[in-house]
Order: C-alpha cells, then sequence, then structure tokens
C-alpha cells in the first residue's frame, strides 16, 4: 500500500500550532519566536514533510531559483563558475536553473527574457557590448554580471584581464624570450585587455606582440590557427594564448608539426583549467579563480534579493601558476 505523504495539518497538529502558522513558516512570509521555530522545524523533519515548491511560489511570488547563463559548459572556466554559483545557492535554499548560449549572441536575448520569467534573479555572462545590453535593466530582476561593465548599473564579478597576459609577458621576458606573439578570439570583449597587458609588457623592454586571431574560444581553434602562427614569416619563440583550451590546441598542433615543447616554442593560456596542468608539457596559466568567482556572484545576488544591492564591480587578483610548456629561450 502507497504510504500516505504528510500534510501541513499533519505538521500543525504535531508541532501544536495553526495550519496558518506552519503555511506562513514554510513560505517564508513571516519570522516566529526561536521556541515556536524549533517546534516547527523538529515537526517536519520528523514526519518527512515536503512543501508543493508550485504552490510556494504562487504564494510569495517566489521560485527560490537562480537563474545562470553561461557561454559555454563544455568551457572548464565556465563548469567551475557554475560549481562555485551552486554552493553558495545551495547553502541558501536555492536552486541553478542554468542556461548555456553556446557562445551565440545572437540568442542571448532571448534566452535571458525567457529564462527571468521563470527565476528570482540572475547571474549573467555575455558577450553583449554595454551599449546594446541596456535592455536587461527592464527586467525587473536582480542581476549580476560576470565581466566589468562600466556602463551598466548592476553588480559584477570578473578578473584582471590586463595583468593577466602582462604577468604572462613578464614572466617570458624573464626567460629571455624576445619574438612572443599573441593567439586571441577576437569576439571576446576581454580580448583586448588581453592584447594591452601583453602589449604593455613588452613595450617597456623596447619590443612589439604580434597579434593572431584564433576566431573560437576553442582547442580545434588553437590546432586550427597553430600553422599559420608557426610557419609565418615571424616564428614566435613563445606564444601567449587567450585561454587554455586555445593553448592545449595549439601545442597539440605544434608537436604535430615537429616542434618541440617548450624547446623551440614556449606556450602559456589563461584560466588554469583542471586538466591543463596534466598535459605533455603541464600547462604554463593564470589562475583567474573560477570558483570563487561563481561564489562571488552568488553572493552578490543573494544580498540583492535580500534588498542589499551594492552596483559595484569585484576584480579577482590571476595568479601566475608556472609549469613546463615554458622555457628559457634556446
Amino acid at each position: 500500500m502507497k504510504k500516505v505523504s504528510p500534510t501541513i495539518r499533519d505538521v500543525a497538529a504535531e508541532a501544536g500550532v495553526s495550519v496558518a502558522t506552519v503555511s506562513k513558516y514554510v513560505n517564508g512570509t513571516q519570522r516566529f519566536s526561536p521556541t515556536v521555530e524549533a517546534r516547527l522545524k523538529e515537526a517536519i523533519e520528523r514526519l518527512g514533510y515536503r512543501s508543493n515548491p508550485l504552490a510556494r511560489s504562487m504564494i510569495t511570488g517566489r521560485t527560490r531559483t537562480i537563474g545562470l547563463v553561461i557561454l559555454d559548459i563544455s568551457n572548464p572556466h565556465f563548469t567551475n563558475v557554475v560549481k562555485g554559483a551552486n554552493r553558495v545557492a545551495l547553502q541558501h535554499d536555492y536552486t541553478l536553473l542554468l542556461v548555456d548560449t553556446e557562445e551565440s549572441q545572437a540568442r542571448e536575448r532571448s534566452l535571458i527574457e525567457a529564462l527571468a520569467q521563470r527565476v528570482d534573479g540572475l547571474i549573467v555572462s555575455t558577450r553583449m557590448p554595454d551599449e546594446e545590453a541596456g535592455w536587461m535593466l527592464d527586467l525587473n530582476k536582480p542581476l549580476v554580471l560576470l565581466r566589468r561593465s562600466p556602463g551598466l548599473p548592476i553588480p559584477s564579478v570578473g578578473i584582471d584581464n590586463r595583468l593577466s597576459t602582462y604577468m604572462l609577458a613578464r614572466h617570458l621576458l624573464n626567460l629571455g624570450h624576445t619574438r612572443i606573439a599573441y593567439l586571441g578570439f577576437g569576439t571576446a570583449r576581454v580580448n583586448d585587455e588581453r592584447i594591452q597587458g601583453a602589449r604593455d609588457c613588452l613595450a617597456e623592454a623596447g619590443l612589439t606582440l604580434d597579434v593572431h586571431d584564433a576566431h573560437a574560444p576553442t582547442a580545434e581553434a588553437g590546432e586550427r590557427a597553430c600553422s599559420r602562427v608557426m610557419l609565418g614569416p615571424q616564428r614566435p619563440q613563445a606564444v601567449i594564448c587567450y585561454n587554455d583550451l586555445i593553448a592545449l590546441g595549439f601545442m597539440k598542433e605544434a608537436a604535430s608539426l615537429g616542434f618541440r615543447l617548450p624547446q623551440d616554442v614556449s606556450v602559456a593560456g589563461v584560466d588554469n583549467v583542471p586538466y591543463g596542468e596534466y598535459a605533455a608539457p603541464a600547462l604554463t596559466t593564470v589562475d583567474i579563480q573560477s570558483e570563487n568567482m561563481g561564489e562571488l556572484a552568488m553572493q552578490k545576488l543573494i544580498d540583492a534579493l535580500a534588498g542589499r544591492t551594492d552596483a559595484s564591480y569585484s576584480t579577482f587578483e590571476p595568479r601566475l601558476i608556472m609549469r613546463a610548456s615554458t622555457a628559457p629561450a634556446g
């Protein structure tokens, strides 16, 4: 015989309170004395009572759900952002609803607008320029952006992109490299910042940066771009890549072309994806603290949902991780 699930009336009887009191406690619409709340919590746990989330959302207007919009779930950087955000969401009894825009700026607005109708607030990663993203303010939902957006009065979290590549360029200069290239992803808003960081560092040494575009932030794109960079008229001694995925693809193809790594070319990336240290050779990179970024973004959104809105931008300091893919110039 199927076990009958306990009802709100069962909880009320067990705790010795009214049905209305249980309803207000479960839905979070009213607080009670510590003694009453302790009795309610004990009764709910003892009976195994589970409230109906749909009914609760109809009563409170809250879904206890957070929307998280990312650019590419296959990119370990975003996977780590999700892990960090989810960790904080669970601590506050929120559930994540994830949307992957698959690096399609054309789909971003429709997906974000649809998601906004089903959640209490949103954390958004977008390629959309600030001047085209003002419509997000009309969603009437708390928002946090995973990037620096000085043109929008929205809380945001990000990394110092210029410093990331400045650190890599300085590391390569210290190893004696003078012909340094940058393999980027021109569509990304932060690409210019990463170019500038490397360029500024080289300029201090009286050198110039050779810039190339991989046209996508993927390992496959790094593979495709490798021959163009390495077999061109200005073969670099070292290459800084927009991210680790491009760097890993580049390294794979460079080895296929007969180049020794790092003896013939040093390669470095940005992100510190989990499997970079297991590459052969292990990838030099910059840790941009992806999980911490997700955690802080979620905490900012939790604060906004509680009425503590702060439109400031929080920056994480990049950390250089030196591994075997970079070595002294030969």
